[in-house]
C-alpha cells in the first residue's frame, strides 16, 4: 500500500466519527498498537526536539526501505506518532521525504491539537523525514 492509499484509508476511517472526542478515543486506541521503540533507543537523543511530551523515535533501514518505532508517555501523543508510523514506516527513504501527509488537514488533526502538540506533530514530521534523508543519503 502506498503513502498515499494509507493517507486515503485515514482519512476514511476518521470521517466515520461525529465528533472530535470519538476521534480522541480513536487515537488513544491506534496508541495501542504502535510499534514500540526497543527500550536500548529510549535514550535522550532518540528524544524528538519540539514536543510537549516526550516521544521517542527510532529509524533503521530494512531492505532499502525505513521502519520507525516509537513510544510516548502521553496518550494521545502515542496515537499521532502512531498515525505517521503507520504512513511512513517501510517506505522507500525518497518517498517519505517527498511525501505530502495531506491527511492531516484533512482529519481536522492539527486545528484540533493545543499550539505546543501541534508544534510536536511538526516536529515529528520533520524528524522522520530527516531520518529518511539521512538514509537516501547512505545510498546515493
Amino acid at each position: 500500500m502506498s503513502i498515499e492509499e494509507k493517507q486515503i484509508e485515514i482519512v476514511d476511517e476518521f470521517s466515520m466519527f461525529e465528533d472530535w472526542m470519538q476521534k480522541y478515543d480513536y487515537l488513544i486506541d491506534l496508541g495501542k498498537s504502535v510499534p514500540l521503540i526497543d527500550e536500548r533507543y529510549k535514550t535522550p537523543d532518540q528524544v524528538i526536539k519540539g514536543c510537549q511530551s516526550q516521544v521517542w523515535l527510532n529509524a533503521a533501514s530494512n531492505g532499502g526501505k525505513v521502519t520507525f518505532t516509537a513510544d510516548s508517555d502521553a496518550i494521545i501523543t502515542k496515537g499521532i506518532i502512531s498515525l505517521l508510523i503507520r504512513v511512513l514506516s517501510n517506505e522507500k527513504p525518497e518517498d517519505i521525504v517527498n511525501a505530502d501527509l495531506h491527511f492531516i488537514d484533512e482529519i481536522g488533526l492539527k486545528e484540533h491539537l493545543s499550539p505546543t502538540r501541534a508544534n510536536g506533530l511538526l516536529a515529528m514530521v520533520k524528524q522522520m523525514k530527516f531520518y529518511a534523508l539521512a538514509y537516501q543519503s547512505k545510498n546515493d
